[in-house]
């Protein structure tokens, strides 16, 4: 038997928010929208994310934010309350 802890293929729609440190309902609107791959498993609305297309999506997300940054677009969380308001 190996002492290697089991690497987990697929991870809940909670696991994955745990792991983004976000809310549930942002998982489920990135599914929506395409932007994070999942399948659905069943016919009861049970979500997975393959732990590999949340790596995937993480690395589009700094690749996303190295251009804003580079292009000088990026705001912090201040300004963009301060245009909310």
């Amino acid at each position: 038997m190996s002492d290697k802890p089991k690497k987990t293929r697929f991870l809940t729609i909670d696991q994955a928010a745990e792991e983004l440190n976000v809310k549930q309902s942002l998982i489920r609107s990135l599914i929506r929208s395409g932007e994070l791959r999942a399948i659905q498993v069943g016919g009861r609305a049970i979500w997975r994310i393959g732990a590999n297309d949340l790596e995937d999506y993480i690395a589009e997300a700094y690749r996303r934010t190295a251009e804003c940054v580079a292009a000088g677009e990026l705001k912090d969380d201040g300004e963009a309350d301060a245009e909310q308001a």
